[in-house]
């Protein structure tokens, strides 16, 4: 549980690593920033290539606790995938997955979907959309 407790916690190379990625970022992760930057996603605020405990997520936007994630063909059924939203889902934060080609072919779908997770009209897992929602563990 102390992992948990200390998500935000500086891990020794990520930032050095997220700046890196954030040089190298794809065409995909270009686009999309381009549609999130400077609050233009009605005034949400997004940050890119964000270290998040041992993990470096592509976009987080920190007041909703929403994380945006770009996936390419590598990451169809991958375990460490799996692993890694279920750490950030315990961890408090909300997870929503796109393919490459949705970001280059249905974009205007693409942010209606992230607004809607951000409006908190998305609320429980969905497997076709790719919404992994926070876990809220109450103590008895």
């Amino acid at each position: 549980m102390s992992d948990l407790e200390d998500v935000r916690k500086r891990r020794l190379g990520k930032t050095a690593q997220a700046r890196k990625l954030r040089q190298t970022e794809t065409e995909e992760e270009y686009r999309l920033w381009g549609d999130l930057r400077n609050r233009q996603l009605n005034g949400y605020k997004f940050a890119r290539q964000v270290p998040l405990g041992g993990y470096i997520v592509d976009f987080l936007c920190r007041e909703e606790r929403l994380i945006i994630e770009i996936d390419g063909f590598h990451h169809a059924n991958s375990m460490p995938d799996t692993i890694r939203t279920l750490w950030l889902n315990e961890a408090g934060y909300s997870i929503l997955r796109f393919w490459n080609h949705e970001i280059t072919r249905e974009r205007r779908a693409v942010l209606e979907t992230i607004l809607a997770a951000l409006e908190r009209r998305l609320f429980q897992r969905d497997d076709i959309l790719r919404f992994y929602p926070a876990i809220v563990r109450t103590e008895n």
